[in-house]
Order: structure tokens, then sequence, then C-alpha cells
């Protein structure tokens, strides 16, 4: 197990600016990859390569990297306890760096917003998804950190939700996250730089459209 030295902390931890703490969730192991539920950890590789970070160390029960966004510090964790429990990984990383909670971002699936479409907000519930629900008691209650959720939409018919994000992308689905995960390293990327409020304001605008247009193709 690698681990994270006491140069690298101070580094990011007293520096200009605190560090941003991106959390993709899903579950680990080959059996999940590709799968709905791990929408997640997708979008913190994405976000990983545009910026030449590796995730090769583990750090509290996470893949973990970390690197900057210009001069801006960035921490990348996939946590590694399964999904349910995300918040044993989540709450001590935020610990350990001293995070606030307003510099953690939480990237989730959501099976209330088409797929592709996504999704910043400041702050929310948990939607009845059992990893907020986990990150969320880890955070002792607090809810005050952001999401940027991934739509995957919703099951046909009497599909059982479980099994629907249990399964792999069909083609067309597959194709519409494809392309909805640049969309997604770019407005994290405009946040670091211009803060959450401003960016979500422009992303959720531009989404809504994205949303509309859907929506226009399946009637």
């Amino acid at each position: 197990m690698l681990k994270i030295n006491r140069f690298s902390r101070r580094c990011f931890c007293t520096g200009v600016s605190r560090p941003w703490l991106f959390v993709g969730l899903g579950n680990p192991g080959d059996k999940y990859q590709g799968t709905r539920h791990n929408v997640g950890f997708q979008m913190v590789d994405a976000f990983a390569e545009s910026q030449g970070i590796s995730m090769n160390t583990i750090h509290c029960k996470a893949i973990f990297g970390q690197g900057f966004v210009g001069d801006a510090p960035v921490l990348l964790a996939k946590p590694q306890t399964y999904m349910n429990l995300s918040g044993e990984s989540t709450g001590p990383l935020a610990a350990y760096y001293k995070l606030p909670l307003n510099r953690v971002i939480v990237f989730h699936d959501d099976m209330n917003l088409p797929c592709g479409v996504l999704r910043l907000h400041s702050t929310g519930g948990h939607g009845r998804h059992n990893g907020l629900k986990s990150v969320i008691y880890h955070f002792r209650g607090n809810r005050e950190f952001a999401r940027l959720r991934i739509g995957i939409g919703s099951p046909p018919g009497q599909m059982d939700p479980k099994a629907f994000l249990l399964q792999k992308f069909n083609a067309i689905a597959r194709e519409r996250i494809d392309a909805a995960l640049p969309e997604g390293v770019e407005v994290l990327k405009l946040l670091v730089s211009k803060g959450l409020t401003e960016s979500a304001r422009q992303f959720n605008t531009q989404q809504k459209y994205k949303h509309i247009r859907l929506q226009t193709m399946q009637t």
C-alpha cells in the first residue's frame, strides 16, 4: 500500500488555497466496471486523464490521486468500500486534509435525470442514493457538500432499480455517457477557477437545454 507523505499533505493544506476534493462513487472490482452505478468512478477517471493525474495510491480506503488545475490543488478519490459504505472513505479524507465541506464534490449516478444529462448543485439530500446516505452519515449529517449528478435514465417498465443500476449501458446510453464525461470535466475545471456558484449557473443552464433536446428526440 502506498502512503501519502507528510510533505504532500503540507503542500496541499498550507498553500495559498485549500484543495478541492473530488470523490466519485461506485463499486470496486471488474464485475462492476462499466455499470450505471459506477459512472462516478468514470468521471474521476476522465478528469484524472484530462489533467495527467495518476490514480496510483491507496489512501483512506480509496484509490487516490493528487495534482493541480492551473495553480489550484485537487485531490481525486474512488472509494473502494462498496457503494453503501462510501462515507467510510469520504469522511476520513475530508478530515485528513482538514477540508470544509464546501471544498468537497461528490460525483454520483442519478436515475431522476435522462441518460447523459448532468447537474451541479452546492448541496442537497440523498435522494435514496445509498452512497450519498453513507457520505452524509460520515459527515455527521451535514449535507453542505456539492454534487455532480450524472443522469443514467430510469429503469424500463417494471424492472427492479437495483438490477438496472448494476447493468452495463447499451450502445445508445454508452454513447451519451461518453459525450457527457468531457462536459463534466470542463465544468469541474471551470469550478476550480471560477467557483461553484458561477460554474453551476452556467452549466445547469446548458444542461437544461440538453435535457429538452433529449426529450424532443424521444417524442
